[in-house]
């Protein structure tokens, strides 16, 4: 196998395997996929978030009382959106900015999330691109920004709990081990800085022998996701921008001034429009053919013992996933508590967003995993399991730019659960879009940049599709 299938078995190839692209032909020729949003009309609908990370999000300010007229208008309040708002200020402090979330900021998932920090994109990160450069400069940014929310943290005095302890992505099989050291041997010299590690080291790190080795990235880490919500609200309303929660926006009119139309009948005019909704952009009207949501799920112990802790053997809290397609991912927080996430994830016909009547069962899966990784936790009742809904593209590639008919709305998409730490890097990118400075910071050579995911079919062909591809994994990997 060659060093290009060092990930063969990885979430990140995904759809990009799945029937979904034949499908999409079909409906075409069809004529089912032009009229399929017309007549299949998605439903606005923001759940709230009850995960564990929600307990420590910032109190959500009040709606929008009366109309408004700004320079820049943000959709969404987690991390794309909320760093886009400080960045803007930050910038260019005369701009006018208001940022609207529907429910609270982090509601989405940015306060869901499995957090995990980590460096590169979902469709280069631990495996062969064949363009080493470029991953070299990804890598580069990516690990820049890490740095940039260090200082960020230490500026505002918001503990984040960022830890850059490095992260492994395990094997579950031989086959996916020696891909792993092939991996290695064709990026060594390239300067890239990941290492292969053998079954007795990674059990050394991480106290399992459940997996064959494994690849690890020293500049990865974790961190809490609900405490990095905190950090960039608080950064963005220190820079005077102005932030409307509990404030659903149900429509957008474009034109050179365009109009935001609010569920309870206030109007938003803007020069220019961020769109931060990732997985909800759809709900909005805007790129339902760009990405599908898939609902992931997450679950965390109480905090455990020191004792407990020493028995397992997970040493500096390295966090890790598998190399199965549906990845399990797994982290250990300050506090002691192990929580593991991922595994089978779940799409909702017509881009539903409403928790799937699967998620129970979803959440005893997790147990049912980690007892398998960790057979010394079988007392250890889970606190709290939650769901979230990841924006995924076809080629797991994400996407930052420009589209509109006047060229004044603005987007970021497919982060495909790889959005932790890419997410604010995006929305520099943004910032600079909106004020026309991108050119300035060099953001042309970024290969995201005014692109999009490839095309994906409207339904019922995109649910058809997406059924058989995850029906054929699951009976391979998950047996």
């Amino acid at each position: 196998m060659g060093p290009d299938k060092a990930s063969d078995n990885s979430r990140r190839n995904f759809l990009k395997r799945t029937t979904v692209a034949g499908a999409a032909g079909v409906a075409g020729a069809l004529g089912i996929n032009a009229v399929a949003p017309s007549v299949l009309p998605e439903k606005m609908v923001f759940e709230k978030n009850l995960s564990f990370w929600s307990r420590v999000l910032p109190s959500p300010n009040s709606p929008l009382s009366k109309d408004l007229d700004v320079d820049v208008a943000i959709i969404g309040g987690g991390f794309t959106g909320l760093s886009a708002a400080y960045y803007l200020k930050k910038n260019q402090p005369t701009q006018n900015v208001a940022l609207f979330e529907a429910q609270r900021c982090g509601n989405g998932a940015s306060g869901r999330n499995g957090a995990m920090m980590l460096n590169m994109t979902d469709d280069r990160f631990l495996q062969w691109s064949g363009d080493p450069e470029m991953d070299k400069r990804i890598y580069a940014l990516t690990l820049d920004n890490i740095r940039r929310l260090q200082a960020l943290a230490a500026q505002f005095s918001v503990d984040a709990e960022i830890e850059q302890n490095g992260a492994l992505q395990v094997f579950n099989t031989k086959k996916d081990a020696e891909s792993g050291r092939e991996f290695i041997e064709t990026i060594r010299p390239h300067g890239l800085p990941f290492e292969y590690w053998d079954r007795g080291k990674v059990a050394d790190a991480i106290g399992t022998n459940f997996y064959e080795g494994g690849l690890f990235d020293p500049g990865s880490g974790q961190l809490h996701p609900g405490k990095l919500v905190a950090l960039f609200k608080t950064a963005a309303e220190t820079a005077d921008a102005q932030i409307f929660e509990g404030t659903t926006v149900a429509g957008v009119e474009e034109g050179e001034t365009l109009r935001l139309m609010t569920a309870d009948g206030k109007t938003v005019r803007a020069k220019a429009l961020i769109l931060a909704t990732n997985a909800y952009t759809s709900k909005l009207g805007y790129l339902r053919r760009a990405v599908a949501p898939f609902f992931d799920y997450v679950a965390i112990t109480g905090p455990l013992s020191d004792a407990k802790l020493a028995e397992i053997g997970w040493k500096k809290r390295i966090p890790f996933n598998d190399s199965r397609t549906e990845v399990f991912y797994l982290g250990l927080t300050k506090d002691q508590r192990i929580h593991i996430g991922g595994g089978l994830a779940d799409y909702e016909f017509n881009d539903s967003l409403e928790t799937p009547i699967r998620s129970k069962r979803r959440c005893m899966e997790l147990r049912e995993e980690l007892i398998r990784i960790y057979p010394t936790l079988r007392e250890e009742p889970i606190e709290i399991c939650w769901s979230g809904a990841v924006d995924m593209s076809l080629d797991q590639t994400p996407s930052v730019g420009r589209m509109g008919k006047h060229g004044n709305v603005f987007f970021a998409i497919g982060f495909s659960g790889h959005g932790v730490n890419l997410t604010s890097v995006f929305g520099r990118v943004l910032a600079d879009l909106v004020t026309g400075s991108e050119r300035d910071w060099g953001w042309g050579w970024l290969p995201y940049l005014n692109r999009l995911p490839p095309y994906m079919p409207n339904e019922p062909f995109r649910w058809l599709g997406l059924q058989l591809a995850t029906e054929y994994y699951r009976l391979t990997e998950f047996k």
